[in-house]
């Protein structure tokens, strides 16, 4: 009885490492799984994971002081460059694109439809770009904005929060911003959000709307 006692310890010992390294095995299992139950939360939330917050939203909009865009012309004038009094005193919708930007050649066709009424100016930053290439894409689609600031390296969107283009921010008259749209337009995301932004600042404006 007494020899055995030594092949028992050392059976327990085998039994009690061979748990052990299951469990080690099990362990890349257990934090997938509990990264994946995260996940599924975040999707039973009904949250859009490409809605990026903007701590901008509601507070002063950045300044602006950017070239025009040289050789952009309407009416036969040069637009002007982009600058506080640009939209000073006005509903002001600031996008900013450039012509590599695939997403802003997308939701390009929703700007000039926005840049018709006449309750909002549409202005554009570009982002990044290189001039030629800005003027021949306004060319091609066409002009939906009262001003073009250059924004050559960069730093004007970055005061702005810019995260990645296109991006649109809608500005009150007295300079607030109220909303950031993160990547192009949908046509649900101005009728459902956007426009009824612009109607209420409308009747602000002008109460009798």
């Amino acid at each position: 009885m007494h020899a055995g006692k030594p092949a028992e310890t050392v059976d327990s010992r085998q039994e009690r490492g061979g748990r052990s390294r299951r469990l080690l095995a099990f362990l890349p299992l257990l934090i997938f799984a509990a990264l994946a139950a995260v996940f599924l939360l975040q999707l039973q939330s009904g949250k859009d994971a490409s809605e990026v917050p903007s701590v901008l939203i509601g507070t002063q909009a950045p300044s602006l002081d950017l070239e025009p865009l040289d050789g952009l012309m309407a009416d036969g004038s040069q637009v002007p460059g982009l600058s506080d009094a640009a939209i000073a005193g006005r509903l002001a919708l600031v996008n900013v694109f450039a012509s590599w930007c695939v997403p802003c050649r997308q939701e390009h066709p929703l700007l000039m439809q926005l840049s018709a009424d006449e309750r909002v100016t549409v202005v554009g930053i570009n982002y990044k770009d290189q001039p030629e290439n800005a003027l021949r894409f306004l060319r091609e689609l066409g002009n939906p904005y009262d001003a073009v600031g250059v924004d050559p390296r960069g730093q004007s969107s970055i005061d702005w929060g810019v995260y990645g283009i296109p991006e649109t921010y809608l500005v009150a008259p007295d300079g607030t911003i109220l909303f950031k749209q993160i990547g192009p337009f949908t046509v649900a995301k101005i009728e459902n959000e956007l426009l009824p932004l612009i109607a209420e600042q409308a009747a602000l404006i002008d109460p009798r709307e």
